[in-house]
């Protein structure tokens, strides 16, 4: 409740006790989001699986579960919409998880595994079971959807630096000598 002052106007100190909540960027609210519904999907399990003794198979059971709450059409093989991006009609093919919405969620699991006491080393988000799986589903939507996944190819590294940072000139900036994107100069430098 807002204290107030001796003429009733709301005081603009906050009050002195409360916890301070700080705000989650996107992607912490989803990371967040994830674990807890992983949790409580460890949880609905019989027996119930504590979070500190699941393993590579709980969370492939967990991307599965999934499915049927997915948005993507996946064609079966007798499906005669199989193979083509843009069907001309409805089927009754089941909707399933798009992979690339399966990968992220791993991502971001892998992530709060860590952040939540797990060791990287002993992390089952990071299991080669769960690529294996991963890549089925990536090769299979691929070829019911007629969509080929492109890797991203990896920018080769320039004189040991990332490529991936920002190039700019600073020529101008530096009195005619070019720096690097990961050295700044200041121009009163010498």
């Amino acid at each position: 409740m807002l204290s107030s002052t001796r003429d009733d106007k709301p005081s603009s100190q906050p009050p002195a006790s409360g916890p301070i909540h700080r705000q989650l960027s996107r992607y912490e609210s989803q990371k967040l989001r994830d674990w807890n519904t992983f949790g409580q999907y460890l949880n609905n399990q019989r027996p119930p699986v504590s979070v500190t003794q699941f393993n590579f198979n709980h969370v492939i059971n967990f991307l599965k579960y999934l499915d049927q709450f997915g948005k993507t059409k996946v064609h079966h093989h007798g499906c005669a919409f199989f193979g083509q991006p843009d069907p001309p009609g409805p089927c009754t093919c089941p909707l399933k998880q798009a992979w690339g919405s399966l990968d992220a969620l791993i991502g971001r699991l892998r992530a709060a595994y860590e952040e939540h006491g797990g060791s990287p080393g002993l992390n089952p988000f990071g299991n080669g079971a769960i690529r294996v799986y991963l890549r089925e589903v990536r090769d299979s939507q691929s070829k019911a959807r007629g969509i080929q996944y492109k890797k991203k190819k990896k920018r080769k590294r320039i004189n040991g630096e990332n490529p991936n940072n920002h190039q700019i000139d600073r020529k101008a900036m530096n009195g005619g000598e070019a720096t690097s994107s990961n050295t700044l100069r200041s121009p009163v430098s010498s």
